[in-house]
């Protein structure tokens, strides 16, 4: 029985989120499972292998089957439209800063499984040691958001795809041992469960320390846009900072960072 079986996760999932819980052996993208029915908020999407993933702008995600954690899970944060009572803060906060709250979730889950510390380089990559193992692909409508969550898990390092622009790792390169994926699963969804609340109540200000301590891209030389700088806080709505060389502050809400290494810039977006 696959660690990922309905019958294996049900009993440990402590919270709201996993019902329904969607099972697939193989699926094109679990986004494209949530997208295309209409299932309630906290249904989890999960499959053993995809074969159209993809990750942040158009980005294809290549996994190796059964190695890795491919789940979605699908939110729907209240709105005024819907006659929802909010806090100010969160009214006006932009849906975008869910992949920063997931990020936060995941990064504390995996580091619950290796002697190290993960990092979120934002907007929606996790770091071990420097590497990626795991990325956050929001994609909203109408309200709803199905947070894609891809985590490399027991890959070995012949599993991993290259040519990346990050290099990839694994929990099972990084720790030494084998990983079980169901129980990582459950980590996930009861972490994003604790974040998400917390993020309804206070928006990201709830979070601003736990982004700082994770926050991996601060105080690296980077570029983007052209510009070079220093990278700085993530401000409370969600944009990284950015110290010019010239000395002003800009804030970046989306694009391509590049983290410049010995003179060449390496891009981490």
């Amino acid at each position: 029985m696959s660690e990922l079986a309905p019958e294996r996760v049900r009993p440990l999932l402590t919270g709201t989120l996993g019902e329904p819980y969607l099972y697939l052996a193989e699926t094109p993208s679990t986004q494209d499972v949530l997208r295309d029915g209409d299932y309630p908020h906290g249904t989890v999407a999960v499959t053993e292998h995809q074969t159209a993933g993809r990750g942040r702008s158009g980005r294809r995600w290549d996994d190796a089957p059964t190695r890795a954690l491919l789940c979605s899970v699908l939110l729907r944060p209240p709105t005024p439209g819907r006659g929802d009572r909010l806090q100010p803060v969160v009214r006006a906060a932009p849906l975008s800063q869910l992949s920063l709250v997931a990020g936060l979730a995941v990064a504390a889950a995996v580091e619950s499984q290796v002697a190290a510390p993960a990092l979120l380089k934002w907007p929606n990559d996790v770091l071990v040691n420097g590497r990626k193992v795991a990325g956050i692909l929001l994609e909203a409508s109408g309200g709803t958001v199905a947070c894609g969550i891809g985590i490399n898990v027991n890959q070995e390092e012949h599993e991993l795809p290259l040519g990346q622009r990050m290099p990839a790792t694994s929990l099972r390169i990084a720790s030494g041992r084998t990983g079980d994926r169901g129980r990582l699963l459950a980590a996930v969804l009861q972490e994003l469960e604790e974040r998400y609340r917390r993020w309804l109540a206070g928006g990201l200000a709830a979070l601003a320390g736990e982004l700082e301590t994770r926050n991996a891209l601060r105080g690296l030389r980077v570029r983007v846009g052209g510009r070079a700088g220093t990278a700085g806080v993530i401000a409370p709505d969600g944009r990284l900072t950015i110290v010019l060389d010239r000395g002003d502050s800009i804030l970046v809400e989306s694009g391509e960072v590049e983290v410049v290494t010995g003179g060449e810039a390496r891009t981490t977006g």
